[in-house]
């Protein structure tokens, strides 16, 4: 998206504040990963110099927006999210949800809107949550003015990558849950976390028919494996359908379909981790991009607070026909 020349702006942000919803007994943990998602995104090749970087806790703008929006969506609504729901349960917080969390899609609403951005890409699981804030923006527009854009979400062409499952078979790839392979990852724990990777539970013997389907390893090449990958790495197989045919009938090895990831994804993440360490040997330029970033993200944010704040009737020291009217009004008297 960002080479494609199709978007006047692109925004992304480093979520702080949302990371708190479950992390509010933890702030050294969120503020040590900023840095370290910063980093993730440098090293992947997003440009600075073409989208703008911010983080979310220095826009005051995107929590003013949430308070405003939470009058336009219930409780029960934000319950009945499948996505919240799941992630209730995967955090414990069945008992106890804290309100920041259940209230999340409502932030998320904030960041799209902020920005009247018209497209965010997301993963499959985060489909519901965009709704809620097309929801949101309806409800807005219409009790107010046409103010806000209705985003439309865009999910990746590959349909592997729609909801990558942990290296543990569960769920999806999260830090929280630790289940991930990250970009910092050294060779050899990329290697460790390949060789762990679950498989087909019914594959014990190498002459053992073997099932794709639900079989981590495979959802992983079908996300990331190249034509190039074979001819590089594996040769005896022209494609990523006679590697599966052949582990369907039987004769080949989990070991050897994990060392095939494994040098795929090296060499994905080798020339990341160069970039990544020319970053982390320069990281007061990274703070510097991370504070312009957030000061260009600011500036539009407030120009479209400004235009809910109208819309909404509450901009009581910019109006000045609500002024002169009280004037008038009083005068009368």
């Amino acid at each position: 998206m960002q080479e494609s020349n199709k978007y006047d702006k692109i925004y992304i942000m480093i979520a702080d504040g949302q990371a708190l919803t479950d992390n509010a007994d933890k702030p050294e943990k969120v503020r040590d990963n900023i840095i370290e998602v910063a980093l993730d995104y440098l090293s992947v090749g997003i440009d600075p110099n073409k989208v703008v970087i911010f983080i979310q806790s220095m826009i005051p703008e995107l929590t003013e927006l949430t308070f405003y929006y939470s009058n336009l969506v219930t409780v029960s609504r934000l319950m009945r999210n499948p996505t919240i729901k799941s992630e209730i349960k995967m955090r414990g917080f069945e008992e106890s949800v804290p309100a920041g969390f259940l209230n999340y899609p409502i932030s998320q609403a904030a960041d799209i809107t902020a920005f009247k951005a018209n497209i965010v890409p997301v993963g499959e699981d985060q489909l519901p949550v965009v709704e809620v804030s097309r929801e949101i923006v309806r409800s807005f527009n219409r009790i107010y003015s046409e103010v806000l854009v209705e985003p439309q979400a865009v999910l990746p062409e590959n349909e592997a990558c729609l909801r990558l499952p942990g290296i543990d078979g569960n769920a999806k790839m999260s830090k929280s849950l630790g289940n991930g392979i990250y970009l910092s990852d050294t060779t050899e724990e990329v290697n460790k976390k390949v060789m762990s990777m679950y498989t087909d539970p019914k594959h014990l013997k190498v002459e053992d028919p073997g099932q794709v389907e639900g079989n981590t390893v495979f959802t992983y090449l079908d996300a990331f494996c190249e034509i190039e990958h074979f001819e590089k790495f594996l040769p005896e197989y022209k494609n990523l359908e006679e590697l599966k045919a052949h582990y369907i009938r039987g004769g080949l090895g989990d070991v050897k379909i994990k060392r095939f990831l494994f040098s795929i994804l090296e060499d994905i993440l080798t020339p990341i981790r160069a970039k990544r360490k020319e970053y982390e040997q320069n990281i007061p330029y990274v703070y510097e991009m991370l504070e312009e970033g957030s000061k260009k993200a600011r500036e539009v944010a407030m120009v479209t607070m400004a235009e809910v704040k109208k819309a909404m009737k509450i901009n009581y020291f910019d109006d000045n026909e609500l002024i002169q009217k009280h004037v008038d009004l009083y005068k009368g008297e």
